[in-house]
């Protein structure tokens, strides 16, 4: 054991001895450990960083953009306003399928991942 692993356990006892650790919203819950394999080493602080700070991806950014305008299709009466926003949906569509070719994956890639990551996750 070095020194600073040494000192950090000495730090955790003491913490644990004066009861500063009773109150913890996170108390008694399992702890789940990112996987951070996909991303770069050199990039994981920064990703980190930003998923904290809760800046998403470009592409997520856009799938959330998506999704809310098809949830808002789905309760829109209105037949001017649900072609404003049929058009709206398309376009992100269209920006979207770019965003991706241009990342290297294409449509059909993406939906096939969606559809491992759905059966996996049953």
């Amino acid at each position: 054991m070095d020194i600073i692993t040494f000192l950090a356990e000495q730090k955790i006892k003491e913490a644990i001895e004066k009861g500063e650790l009773d109150n913890l919203s996170c108390k008694g819950k399992k702890i789940e450990i990112e996987d951070l394999s996909f991303v770069p080493e050199e990039l994981r602080a920064s990703y980190k960083i930003l998923k904290n700070a809760g800046v998403l991806p470009e592409e997520l950014q856009m799938q959330r953009e998506i999704k809310q305008i098809e949830d808002l299709l789905e309760y829109c009466f209105d037949d001017e306003e649900r072609g404003v926003l049929k058009r709206k949906l398309t376009e992100k569509q269209l920006r979207f399928n770019i965003l991706m070719e241009k990342r290297g994956r294409s449509l059909a890639y993406y939906e096939y991942v969606n559809k491992i990551n759905s059966k996996l996750s049953k």
